[in-house]
């Protein structure tokens, strides 16, 4: 099959990540846990965690400062600003609109795509788009979570999962340069949003004294089936973003898929035949950080020198909704 030419490349990426580490030791003086239980079911030695006046607009904008920068763009260049977040810091107006202040990109339409863990997949895809139609020459893409925000810290089944960061990209026609998104895939499922949700805490149950005190406001998660449906479902978006894009698991030179738990990555790398030594993982630093770990994994790549000019490269990610997706980029 032939290789699709791309429309739009990403330029250049960003990141931000908390000074505050919490190891698991940390955690285990809060609940009952310990690091061997937590490592070997996760693969998380730490993760980073947000100071409380550290908001995740602040944290977005400081990655989408850095992405800006690399790539030599201004603020008043950049035509539209997509922000994934599923810890806004307020209802409203979207976090993008603040993280568009921040930055003053005051010519940029901003908005919020809420697709939980696959944010960053969905919304590069909607950058691509967007510059396709020729709305536009510059897109900033942003994810940024601060989901210790939303975390049970009691529950162990759950706190011990999560950190915050934020990653961003900027992208732009390619302009015949050849490298850029090959193929993308996305899929949702909402029968399934039960499995990973907040109970309560929007319009159809909002915050009462009663919910707080249950703490049903707060992550809630049945891990058993989260596992099987993510495992199927990245390995499903992975091997159709390659046929898309022409490619087999052969040609990818570095997945980066969500850095959700470490026996989810294993297996979604089996299942999609790429080896380990070809799979980028962060999860043992930082947890999973919600849409931003896509976004973190694919700038600590570049700049380890994982990925290199004109590599193969295949991003997968699953999240809450049910919401999953992989692209194939051609760096």
């Amino acid at each position: 099959m032939r290789k699709p030419e791309p429309i739009v490349e990403v330029a250049a990426t960003g990141r931000y990540l908390p000074d505050c580490v919490v190891t698991n030791d940390d955690l285990a003086r809060r609940v009952d846990t310990s690091d061997e239980w937590i490592r070997t079911r996760t693969g998380i030695r730490e993760r980073r965690i947000a100071p409380a006046e550290v908001l995740a607009a602040d944290m977005g904008a400081a990655a989408a400062r850095q992405a800006m920068e690399r790539a030599g763009v201004e603020p008043g260049e950049v035509d539209i600003l997509i922000v994934s977040t599923a810890t806004p810091d307020r209802w409203l107006p979207s976090t993008a609109c603040d993280v568009q202040a921040r930055l003053g990109c005051s010519n940029a339409v901003a908005f919020d795509v809420m697709a939980a863990c696959s944010g960053f997949i969905y919304g590069l895809s909607i950058a691509e788009g967007y510059l396709a139609a020729g709305r536009g020459e510059v897109a900033l893409v942003v994810s940024a979570e601060k989901m210790s925000s939303i975390v049970d810290w009691d529950d162990r089944s759950t706190c011990v999962l999560f950190g915050d960061g934020a990653g961003a990209a900027v992208v732009r026609p390619a302009n015949g340069s050849g490298r850029g998104i090959l193929s993308s895939h996305l899929r949702s499922d909402g029968n399934l949003a039960n499995l990973l949700h907040r109970p309560a805490g929007g319009a159809a149950m909002p915050l009462t004294e009663a919910v707080l005190a249950e703490r049903s406001h707060l992550v809630r998660m049945e891990g058993r089936e989260v596992f099987k449906n993510a495992v199927r479902s990245m390995a499903e978006a992975a091997d159709l973003a390659l046929q898309q894009a022409g490619l087999t698991a052969d040609d990818v030179e570095l997945l980066v898929p969500h850095q959700a738990n470490i026996r989810i990555i294993e297996a979604t790398a089996k299942y999609a035949g790429i080896p380990m030594d070809r799979v980028f993982v962060n999860v043992d630093r930082y947890g999973n950080m919600s849409s931003a770990s896509v976004p973190v994994a694919l700038d600590e790549a570049v700049e380890q020198g994982r990925i290199k000019a004109g590599d193969d490269v295949l991003m997968v990610a699953f999240g809450a909704g049910l919401t999953w997706g992989a692209t194939a980029l051609r760096w």
